[in-house]
């Protein structure tokens, strides 16, 4: 009798835990499934200032706090390296110009475009020195002219020589990061240079430098926001949530620029003054329109025909407007 309990009660005991190690490893699976984050790989510049205020004012919290998600959020001192972490897999959205996400299409990278993060004629500009000699463009050829190979400063230089019936072949190209374009052009290493903001409004507001010709009726400028294609279709509610928030941003920006700028200008290393003067040279908004997407299928076949990627990439496969529209961004 004594035995018999002993064994109903070893039986009992055994169920229980298996019970139990299956109700564990539920609840495992369960928590694994629902810890979805986003992970983000971000730029310090003026360019991508609407994600920023994103960050800062809370909006990012609140949107993922509402799906009950998260995302993580990592700084990166130059676009080449959010490219390579996003390839790698160990970031799963990033922010760039629209050339080199053209180039990373190319490259074979699963990624697509899901939406604009701002653009700005006036954002993307030719500069030289405050003594140069040069006033016009068409006096550019025979000169050192810089800019950062592969970026979208290469494709508004080769849309000025071709107004001026010149090509890369009548200038001498120097391929020089951002950062130093200002020690270049102070030790007249180069004679100009196409660059974008913060360095536009710094290295003029300094007298360092002036504007020769800006993207005004020639190039749109756009900045876009990409992710892995894989990230998109398992987690549509977390980018969704991210376009929500930035666009939030975005909005914030244009009703209260000042208080925009005094938010995150020490992000950027500019004070709040120069971050407004350099909001006023761009539109910041997540939609993408009939504009953007014409403006970016131009680059693509600028891009194809120069020989810098090797096989054409489908623009309207690389876009995916769709989290956009389910978000009501328009």
């Amino acid at each position: 009798m004594i035995k018999s309990i002993k064994k109903i009660i070893a039986i009992g005991l055994t169920t229980l835990l298996s019970i139990g190690v299956f109700a564990g490893c539920n609840n495992s699976k369960n928590n694994d499934k629902s810890e979805v984050v986003l992970r983000i790989g971000a730029q310090p510049y003026p360019l991508y200032s609407s994600i920023y205020v994103a960050k800062e004012m809370g909006y990012l919290d609140e949107e993922f706090n509402k799906i009950g998600e998260k995302y993580e959020w990592t700084d990166f001192n130059s676009g080449p390296l959010v490219n390579e972490a996003v390839a790698s897999g160990s970031e799963d959205i990033g922010f760039m110009a629209d050339m080199p996400a053209i180039l990373a299409k190319s490259s074979g990278q699963d990624i697509q475009i899901i939406g604009n993060v701002a653009y700005g004629e006036k954002a993307l500009a030719l500069i030289v020195g405050k003594d140069s000699d040069i006033t016009d463009p068409s006096q550019l050829k025979g000169k050192k002219i810089a800019y950062v190979k592969g970026s979208y400063a290469q494709h508004l230089l080769s849309l000025i020589l071709e107004k001026e019936g010149l090509t890369f072949n009548d200038i001498e190209s120097v391929n020089l990061a951002a950062g130093d374009i200002g020690a270049a052009l102070d030790g007249k290493q180069i004679d100009g240079a196409v660059i974008w903001e913060q360095f536009i409004s710094k290295l003029t507001s300094e007298g360092r430098a002036r504007v020769l010709i800006d993207g005004t009726g020639i190039k749109r400028g756009n900045m876009v926001t990409y992710s892995t294609r894989k990230f998109e279709e398992e987690h549509p509610e977390a980018i969704e949530a991210y376009i929500k928030a930035c666009q939030r941003g975005s909005d914030y920006i244009k009703t209260n620029p000042k208080e925009a700028a005094d938010a995150i200008a020490d992000k950027f290393g500019v004070s709040p003054e120069l971050l407004v003067k350099i909001f006023n040279n761009l539109t910041f908004t997540q939609a993408l329109t009939d504009d953007d997407i014409n403006e970016i299928k131009k680059v693509e076949e600028y891009t194809f025909k120069e020989g810098i990627i090797p096989s054409e990439v489908n623009i309207d496969e690389l876009i995916n407007t769709k989290l956009l529209e389910d978000a009501g961004i328009k």
